[in-house]
């Protein structure tokens, strides 16, 4: 096997200087970084990345936790930060935490003193206060998407606004009764954007002079066939809604599947309003709010990487803007 003493013999330079001209790093002289190259090319040299990496105390791995890798949601933001991640010379590794307990495992095989990565991009998986503190006191980097917490940045929506901006439509067309699809928190991950999405709904509520029904609100997850399960008893309700607000685009396929198990038409007998504007939205017609999904990913890499690039970087929190998409699901009742 050739070694990088190898080059070095060869090109009649230090290992040192063949480790800085075959990464690229600056104060290499051009006619020297040529001779390496050419040294490198000729002696069929590879570099042991583990290697290289171990001794200059770095992973060039980047850890990212989603609750569900699956989700057309996390899916989508994922492979927009995989993408710039790579492009800026990162490995992505990815990981399912759909629980508390795996939300501690993965902290710590992903912590400051592990080895397996050099910063952390949590997606919909919330952390509290006094963790993300001491994550930040030990020398970790760590960006959060879908909640915000002061020692870490962020990349958020506003879902209060989200909420409000989809039951407005709906009132604005003169629903009355209108059923709310909410989503799951599942097992104690602190998923605040429920109740923020659902405060909106009720903000809307109240500036129109009305108090919504809790019987009118039903908790489920994104799945689409659960959704479908959950709007059956929200259509089946002595008084069922004229309308309902999904808080995901998946769930709104759900209720859309519902409404033609029960014969209605989905616009004139049912409005809907979903969250997302999934790549399927625009095909079936549903009114969505889109949040920019790829957007989200594209941001939270700019952070991890701008914070790799600081010894101790302050942190940022950027909040994307949403778009209120008007389709063919949204009519009077």
């Amino acid at each position: 096997m050739v070694r990088i003493g190898d080059v070095a013999r060869a090109a009649g330079v230090s290992t040192a200087t063949v480790s800085r001209a075959l990464r690229g790093l600056p104060h290499v002289a051009s006619a020297t970084r040529q001779r390496v190259l050419t040294a490198a090319a000729e002696l069929d040299y590879r570099p042991n990345l583990p290697a290289a990496r171990l001794a200059a105390g770095t992973t060039n791995t980047i850890a990212a936790a989603v609750p569900d890798p699956a989700a057309w949601f996390n899916a989508t933001i994922v492979g927009a930060l995989g993408r710039h991640t790579t492009a800026a010379g990162y490995d992505l590794l990815l990981s399912g935490v759909a629980n508390s307990d795996e939300r501690r495992r993965f902290i710590e095989l992903n912590g400051v003193r592990s080895g397996r990565s050099d910063a952390v991009v949590l997606i919909d998986v919330a952390v509290g206060p006094d963790l993300a503190s001491a994550f930040v006191a030990q020398g970790g980097c760590a960006v959060t998407v879908g909640f915000r917490t002061a020692a870490l940045s962020s990349v958020t929506v506003d879902n209060v606004a989200v909420g409000r901006t989809a039951t407005e439509l709906l009132l604005d067309n003169g629903h009355r009764r209108i059923g709310l699809l909410s989503l799951s928190s599942g097992d104690s991950l602190n998923f605040s954007i429920p109740s923020q999405r659902a405060e909106g709904y009720a903000r809307a509520h109240g500036a129109a002079g009305l108090t919504p029904d809790p019987a009118m609100t039903v908790s489920t997850s994104n799945s689409w066939a659960e959704a479908r399960r959950a709007a059956h008893v929200l259509l089946g309700a002595a008084e069922p809604p004229s309308a309902i607000f999904a808080m995901c685009d998946e769930q709104a396929f759900g209720a859309m599947l519902a409404a033609r198990d029960l014969g209605l038409r989905v616009g004139d007998d049912l409005s809907l309003v979903g969250v997302d504007d999934h790549d399927q939205s625009r095909l079936v017609g549903l009114t969505t709010v889109r949040q920019h999904v790829a957007d989200q990913g594209v941001a939270a890499a700019e952070l991890v990487l701008r914070s790799l690039e600081t010894a101790t970087p302050a942190p940022q929190h950027i909040q994307l803007d949403t778009e209120l998409i008007v389709r063919d699901s949204v009519g009077p009742p």
